[in-house]
């Protein structure tokens, strides 16, 4: 292993990384708060918007082994600068799309981008927890789930001040640009496995196939949290329209608490067990809301859903960063693929599901998987 040179407190690196993954979910948050207003640009239907939207996902899942290898090959620190530019400019693009196929293209690299800007920061975070000797991954996510918050704010301000798209996306372009050039100074120069000749796609071994599967049951939740939530509360629940997000807000809301306790949990009862009882809150969490669908019940399920999900993935990136048979951005790149095809296979299986059943069915189905988070974090390695 290359050794890393701390010309700088531990403390600065850590601040440093954390405003990478602020930029990043303020980005995506960016861009959601803005999708009704394209769809009425664009005059899409509901399903013309769904097959466009998936231009987003498909470009972040072509782009993961590409961008381990370029993080590999050039270090995690250059790609960093480039990628936390890059992103962002590339609402600039969304926001003057005068056609769905310009739209899609847009939403394809933007994708990608993000994922580039993810394995990147997620290299530098591995290597900063690797200098603490123990875990601070939870709390650098945490700062994602804040700047997504934020943008879900700005957004939100945005469109009331009856700013277009365009502007409001060159207007956090400018901000997260300053940002990253700020922080840049502060990134590592150098860490374990920068610059090695790694392969573009890698074969994982069986401890990052049993990672790649414990993100997988975890995202396949995250998914159908994000996309079905609130159809469950209208549907299911049978809540005032005033109150169909209250699922999805008590969800992201401990997400991003659970985060910011996570570290601390995974110090003090060490990961294996933080893994297993998150699975089994998730799980609980699912049941509760399918075997009790009222308002009350189902938002107390779906608060226990956010806070078992919410260390989960930070964790596993974690662990996969400190591989032994592979470079880490390589590593993170085989353990993402692997999960992010829960958050694309959750949403549809619901809907199979509650096409051939119902719904409260689909998010059993839903609750079985997550419990393969706790299954299977017993099988990991010490």
């Amino acid at each position: 292993m290359m050794d890393i040179a701390l010309p700088l407190p531990m403390r600065a690196y850590r601040i440093a990384i954390s405003v990478y993954f602020f930029v990043a979910g303020l980005t995506f948050s960016t861009w959601a708060s803005r999708i009704p207003a394209i769809q009425v640009k664009l005059q899409l239907s509901e399903a013309g918007l769904g097959a466009i939207l998936f231009a987003l996902p498909a470009g972040l899942l072509i782009s993961l082994p590409i961008s381990g290898w370029l993080v590999s090959k050039f270090s995690s620190r250059t790609i960093l600068i480039i990628a936390a530019i890059l992103y962002p400019m590339l609402l600039v693009p969304l926001g003057i799309a005068s056609s769905v196929w310009l739209l899609a293209i847009g939403l394809f690299f933007f994708g990608a981008s993000s994922n580039l800007l993810n394995i990147a920061m997620n290299t530098q975070a591995v290597s900063i927890e690797r200098m603490y000797g123990r875990s601070i991954m939870a709390s650098f996510h945490g700062l994602w789930s804040v700047g997504g918050f934020a943008g879900a704010i700005i957004g939100t301000l945005a469109v009331s001040g009856g700013f277009s798209p365009l502007i409001h996306f060159c207007i956090i372009w400018a901000v997260t640009a300053m940002l990253a050039v700020v922080s840049f100074k502060y990134a590592l120069q150098e860490e374990p496995g920068a610059g090695s000749d790694a392969p573009i796609f890698a074969k994982p071994d069986k401890a990052l196939w049993i990672l790649g599967l414990i993100a997988f049951c975890c995202l396949v939740c995250e998914g159908a949290m994000a996309d079905w939530s609130g159809v469950y509360f209208h549907k299911v629940v049978e809540s005032p329209a005033a109150y169909t997000t209250l699922g999805y807000v008590a969800f992201t809301g401990t997400m991003a608490t659970g985060r910011f306790v996570g570290d601390g949990l995974a110090n003090r009862l060490g990961i294996k067990t933080l893994l297993t009882i998150s699975g089994i809150i998730t799980t609980v969490g699912l049941l509760i809301a399918v075997i009790f669908p009222h308002i009350i019940s189902a938002t107390l399920g779906f608060l226990l859903v956010g806070f078992g999900v919410s260390s989960v993935v930070p964790i596993v990136y974690g662990i996969a960063g400190k591989s032994t048979t592979m470079a880490p951005s390589v590593a993170l790149a085989a353990v993402s693929t692997i999960g992010f095809m829960g958050f694309l296979i959750g949403p549809p299986l619901i809907g199979f599901i509650a096409e051939a059943s119902n719904l409260r069915i689909a998010f059993t189905v839903i609750a079985v998987l997550a419990l393969g988070t706790a299954l299977l974090s017993r099988i990991i390695k010490k």
